[in-house]
């Protein structure tokens, strides 16, 4: 398979990215990557070029600049050139960890949406305490206002892409709400609940209500639907929340004396799990679902290890065969909440 990658997206382009490359190459030999840069930068940090081609773009999307406007204008960034392969049919699939919004704009203008999707989603794989499999979150910052519709969508794209990438037969779906009783949150809370009960009775999806935030890491439930503001919070907050405790945890270490070292030397297998466990960085990047191809999002600080998690991530996504199960799926049902719950949303 070919994967396009924007190599001078991130902070530490075009070096993390290249690094990364090399590293999944090296753990790969089923991928061919596609480096769309400035050869005069990429090529000199290539170890060797096996499985690996340059493609030369003039131009970078710089973080800060304006998603629509900037992709619009630099159609010869690395970016946008990377899409451009990806809706040419000369990739199966596209990874960037430069910037989300031109990320999503290029997506959505060149790759091109599945039809009956109206808007992508942003998944984030996070871990439970209890469980290796860990749980999927959609929409993890890719629409910050959700209509009912959108969260319909979004549990079916979770749905297919949890069962087809992470190997989870009919997962749980919950969504995040204030509250677990079905007359919790807002009004516009309570509608997205009602429809995806809707769903759940129509067998096509296995809703089991609404979940609290708080309960995530616990796993009680295997996909959390919700919209892309209160998502990416989430998101933040728990990685925010794992990174602190882990610092804390070192600190006190440090700290605690001579009692306290022994401690950890005896707790030093068990300590290395559960870092290894909430670390991030190793979940392989978002991955913007509803889109006609695979798209991953990265960190923007991602390292090379990171990149490569993104990278084998995004290969699996492709050898998994999800974007012709769930376009089969859109084309087989027409996806409608009642016509009650959309004139009143």
């Amino acid at each position: 398979m070919k994967l396009a990658v924007d190599a001078m997206g991130g902070d530490d382009a075009p070096r993390a990215v290249v690094e990364g490359v090399e590293l999944a190459r090296d753990v790969r030999d089923d991928i061919e990557f596609i480096l769309f840069g400035d050869e005069a930068q990429v090529r000199p940090l290539l170890k060797n070029d096996h499985h690996i081609k340059i493609v030369q773009a003039d131009e970078v999307i710089g973080m800060d600049e304006e998603p629509v406007r900037a992709v619009k204008k630099k159609r010869k960034s690395s970016l946008v050139l990377a899409a451009k392969a990806v809706k040419n049919g000369d990739a199966d699939a596209l990874v960037s960890i430069g910037s989300s919004g031109a990320l999503l704009v290029s997506s959505l203008l060149l790759v091109g949406r599945i039809r009956g999707v109206d808007r992508p989603g942003f998944t984030a794989t996070l871990p439970v305490i209890n469980d290796d499999r860990g749980f999927t979150m959609v929409d993890a910052g890719a629409n910050a206002d959700a209509k009912v519709q959108n969260i319909v969508q979004y549990s079916l794209l979770a749905k297919y892409y949890v069962e087809n990438v992470r190997g989870i037969n009919n997962p749980r779906i919950g969504l995040i709400n204030n509250g677990t009783e079905a007359d919790k949150g807002d009004m516009i809370h309570r509608k997205m609940h009602d429809a995806l009960q809707e769903l759940g009775d129509k067998g096509q999806i296995n809703f089991i209500g609404n979940v609290e935030s708080r309960d995530l890491l616990n796993g009680v439930t295997d996909i959390a639907v919700t919209d892309g503001f209160t998502g990416n919070a989430v998101l933040k907050s728990i990685e925010g929340t794992a990174s602190s405790i882990i610092s804390m945890l070192k600190s006190g270490i440090k700290q605690g004396g001579i009692g306290s070292k022994l401690g950890a030397l005896l707790l030093k297998g068990t300590l290395k799990k559960i870092a290894k466990k909430m670390d991030y960085k190793k979940q392989g990047g978002a991955v913007l679902l509803g889109l006609k191809a695979p798209v991953i999002k990265g960190h923007g600080n991602s390292d090379a290890e990171t990149m490569k998690y993104c990278l084998t991530n995004a290969a699996d996504v492709v050898k998994s065969g999800y974007v012709k199960a769930i376009t089969d799926h859109f084309n087989e049902h027409e996806i409608n909440p009642t016509d009650e719950v959309i004139k009143s949303e």
